[in-house]
């Protein structure tokens, strides 16, 4: 049989007695699951157990359809509010030059906007794997230039033949500040 995920209704309860709420949220007492199942049925409605752990268990008289359909519209709004964390990744070399430099920095700072954190990797090949300070300069000269905007969040460190290093933007540090779009409007 399959199992199902939600509370037990109508004919999958499987206690004698349970202790009985009505539609209204009102307790109408202790009965027989039999009966509360007649007293559900008389209404239309279905026997849901709520609370299977109590003793007795706590059944409620309610639509089950309308309750799993509402918990589901519940779930959606929960999910639409949630944020998603996104990490970007840019690559480096440890002998790039300036305008590269800039351009792939450029980058990164697109991405810090966006709220995305940012892995930046220094790839070594053949014998630049004996310079590893080359690239430690490079992550440190990108976190120095990014350090209004981001934080660094896992200081760079080798694994294999990649240094990494994480960084995370700074919140409220890309928005715009009244007094220079004042500037900007007298120009």
């Amino acid at each position: 049989m399959a199992k199902n995920d939600g509370p037990r209704i109508n004919g999958q309860i499987n206690a004698r007695t349970c202790r009985l709420i009505g539609v209204d949220g009102s307790q109408l007492g202790l009965f027989g699951v039999r009966d509360a199942q007649r007293i559900a049925d008389e209404q239309n409605l279905d026997l849901v157990e709520i609370a299977p752990n109590a003793d007795p268990p706590v059944c409620k008289v309610m639509d089950y359809g309308k309750y799993k359909y509402e918990q589901a519209i519940k779930q959606k709004a929960a999910r639409k509010n949630q944020q998603r964390v996104e990490i970007k990744e840019m690559k480096f070399r440890p002998k790039i030059d300036t305008g590269d430099y800039e351009t792939k920095k450029g980058h990164v700072m697109r991405f810090l906007k966006k709220g995305a954190r940012v892995k930046i990797t220094i790839m070594f090949r053949g014998r630049e794997m004996a310079h590893p300070e080359q690239g430690l300069n490079v992550l440190e000269r990108l976190a120095d230039d990014l350090k209004p905007y981001a934080t660094v969040e896992s200081q760079p460190k080798m694994e294999g033949r990649n240094m990494h290093m994480l960084v995370a933007p700074i919140k409220g540090a890309f928005d715009e500040k009244p007094e220079d779009t004042a500037e900007k409007k007298e120009n």
